[in-house]
């Protein structure tokens, strides 16, 4: 299984970036993503950006990670995904289209 982890831009050269997610330091390949400036959070894959995210997003993310590691751990999740307990569960969009057009199965 691969992990998507937000990581920030520190430099940046032609197609790769040094970045951090405050705990690891490493260059990531930019090829998917383009040029992003200093400061910019990207969600990583594999040693490779896939996405560039907003701060919030990189926050809830980390949350997520560090809730799964306690679990892991033995611990327990504490508030990892108190974003996704204030809102509920919500459909894909295309998926809730088809419900609310009586749409119930495939």
């Amino acid at each position: 299984m691969c992990v998507g982890v937000p990581m920030q831009v520190i430099r940046r050269d032609e197609m790769s970036a040094l970045c951090s997610d405050g705990t690891v330091t490493e260059t990531i390949d930019l090829a998917l993503v383009g040029e992003v400036e200093p400061g910019t959070w990207l969600l990583t894959f594999l040693g490779s950006a896939r996405e560039v995210i907003t701060e919030d997003d990189a926050q809830k993310i980390s949350a997520a990670l560090d809730g799964l590691r306690s679990v892991m751990g033995g611990g327990d999740l504490g508030d990892a995904f108190a974003d996704l307990e204030e809102t509920g569960p919500r459909l894909p969009l295309h998926l809730a289209a088809a419900l609310s057009e009586g749409k119930t199965t495939a």
